[in-house]
């Protein structure tokens, strides 16, 4: 597995040869750092953990600044592990996104936008009650029943309604990477991946 940290930068769109108009992600991956290769014999498990995004040293524990210290670099803001990694880099090695070539089918994983409270319709895609008819008042977006009374006399787990929706951590598969840019670090990824501009994304393949 390959894979990189990147920003979510924003959204544009391309004319491809074949004069088809595709809309794409706008991703600043890496540069990333490798600061720590994980074999089954000293962790139990082969991974690669990679650094990306720098940060205040001020703000920065100790233990980290050190860890950091070893893989001779600054301190970086978002660390993650890449399991069973085929990247073939070393301790204080930089990974950029031209490890990914146009064409490659990705997932990109990422939290989505925070909506806040939210009720059943936009939540659960309810259509409410419909129609405001006779005896009807402010029912258009209410749930409805969620329980029978004598039986079961209380709510089922799991019922969907009204709650926090969003910022959930989402993984989108089989997207395909449209264009390279390695002078700028970008990578142009089809279509939409979660997050508001500016999120941390993992792309992997």
């Amino acid at each position: 597995m390959k894979g990189i940290i990147g920003k979510k930068i924003g959204m544009t769109s391309v004319f491809e040869p074949n004069g088809k108009q595709t809309a794409c992600t706008i991703i600043e991956a890496g540069p990333c750092v490798v600061i720590q290769k994980k074999t089954v014999d000293t962790d139990g498990y082969d991974a690669l953990q990679i650094a990306f995004g720098e940060a205040k040293e001020k703000n920065t524990p100790q233990a980290l600044i050190n860890h950091f210290a070893k893989a001779n670099t600054t301190p970086k803001s978002i660390v993650k592990e890449l399991r069973n990694c085929s990247i073939d880099k070393q301790v204080g090695e930089a990974i950029t996104c031209e490890i990914f070539a146009e064409g490659d089918k990705v997932s990109v994983v990422g939290t989505t936008k925070g909506k806040g409270f939210q009720g059943v319709v936009k939540r659960h895609g309810f259509s409410g009650v419909g129609e405001a008819s006779h005896g009807q008042h402010d029912r258009q977006r209410a749930p409805g029943s969620i329980g029978g009374s004598s039986y079961p006399s209380r709510v089922f787990k799991g019922m969907r309604m009204a709650g926090r929706m969003g910022g959930d951590r989402v993984k989108v598969k089989a997207l395909r990477v449209v264009k390279v840019f390695p002078e700028q670090n970008y990578i142009l990824i089809s279509g939409s991946v979660p997050g508001h501009n500016g999120s941390i994304v993992l792309i992997q393949n």
